[in-house]
């Protein structure tokens, strides 16, 4: 096995040069203790802390009550009480608040009298995603409110829609952000690491020693991967351990798949990093390579909006991104505990993907330096 002793000959002396430098080990670790620390609470699409403003014409007792309702969602931290209609654009165009809910002069009267009492709910349009989520809530409290009501004047309730989240019963933003911030990490920290090698050997003028020697190109590649793919799976491991002991997500599924599948995903990810390092011939043009696919990858991936959201032939192309297979394998693991069969399936296009751009890294290198 002279060939495996090579390879991880090549293996240590890549670990030593990653992990020798104080800079170099910093950048390892911290970024991925931030991104952790930081995307959950950051990176989030619940609506909190806003200011909501209220115009009442009214005045009774339940569009009072309404307010008070309002003022002690955890959504709205601020009330700001209007005095006219004429506040109202104002209010809306310096962006004081998200929201202005507008009552009637007769509201109270016809909400006494179990008639139809319409509100009326202006929305900040530039800010439509989280007005919408805004919106919600106040229709949740409204109607909870006029059910409470009709109950205590002897009248049956409005007629109410319950909705049950399956995986994610209270609708934990963190339950959606930590698993797939294994793979958003892993993509960055792999692609980089893996562009920047070849270039930085190039650099150094030590890719010639480096050819010269009883190692194919294949052997290289190989050890350069393997080094990375060490320093990725100790990351996905501060991941994994901050997301179920310290955020408490469930783990539903094998921890064993997801170290599996990340092993899978690395390989099509150090193809796509040695295609890159392998046409750049400094570690600045193949830091900007990386980024350059990083993000149309990662916006590509459904982690920020659903894929099926997209035109059909983006949702095509997007078949080729492997950020997007593996979120949906992570997310699936943590959350639904799903079959091995199901993994397997969507490790598909991982493995397809990994084949392709390793085979054509292959054929670059070899030709280019071969």
């Amino acid at each position: 096995m002279i060939w495996l002793r090579r390879i991880l000959a090549l293996v240590r002396k890549e670990l030593q040069i990653l992990l020798a430098d104080p800079q170099s080990r910093k950048l390892v670790v911290i970024p991925v203790l931030l991104q952790v620390i930081l995307f959950p609470l950051a990176a989030t699409l619940e609506v909190k802390n806003n200011s909501l403003a209220v115009l009442n014409e009214d005045g009774g007792t339940p569009s009072v009550e309404l307010i008070q309702r309002f003022a002690s969602a955890r959504a709205f931290t601020e009330i700001i009480h209007l005095s006219g209609a004429g506040q109202i654009e104002r209010t809306l165009d310096n962006q004081l608040a998200i929201a202005v809910v507008r009552f009637g002069p007769d509201f109270s009267r016809k909400a006494t009298a179990g008639l139809p009492a319409p509100m009326q709910l202006l929305l900040d349009g530039r800010r439509s995603n989280s007005s919408q989520i805004a919106a919600s809530y106040i229709q949740d409290i409204t109607t909870q409110y006029f059910n409470e009501q009709n109950l205590a004047q002897g009248r049956p309730p409005t007629s109410e829609l319950v909705i049950r989240h399956r995986y994610n019963p209270n609708l934990e933003y963190q339950w959606f952000i930590l698993p797939s911030l294994v793979a958003i990490i892993l993509t960055v920290s792999a692609l980089i690491l893996t562009a920047l090698s070849v270039a930085r050997e190039r650099e150094h003028g030590t890719l010639d020693q480096l050819l010269v020697s009883p190692l194919t190109p294949e052997m290289i590649m190989i050890g350069k991967a393997s080094a990375v793919l060490v320093v990725g799976l100790f990351q996905a491991t501060v991941i994994i351990l901050a997301a179920i002991f310290v955020y408490k997500v469930p783990l539903s599924g094998s921890l064993a798949l997801i170290y599996a599948s990340s092993v899978l995903y690395f390989a099509a990810l150090v193809g796509v990093g040695f295609f890159i390092s392998a046409l750049c011939a400094t570690q600045q043009q193949a830091f900007l390579g990386a980024f350059a696919f990083i993000m149309p990858a990662i916006l590509l991936s459904g982690y920020a909006s659903p894929v099926e959201n997209m035109p059909q032939w983006l949702q095509t192309a997007t078949w080729i991104n492997p950020i997007r297979h593996f979120i949906v394998i992570v997310k699936s693991i943590f959350l639904k505990d799903v079959s091995v069969g199901f993994v397997l399936e969507s490790a598909i296009p991982l493995l397809v993907i990994a084949a392709g751009t390793l085979t054509v890294a292959v054929i670059i290198f070899r030709r280019r330096f071969g």
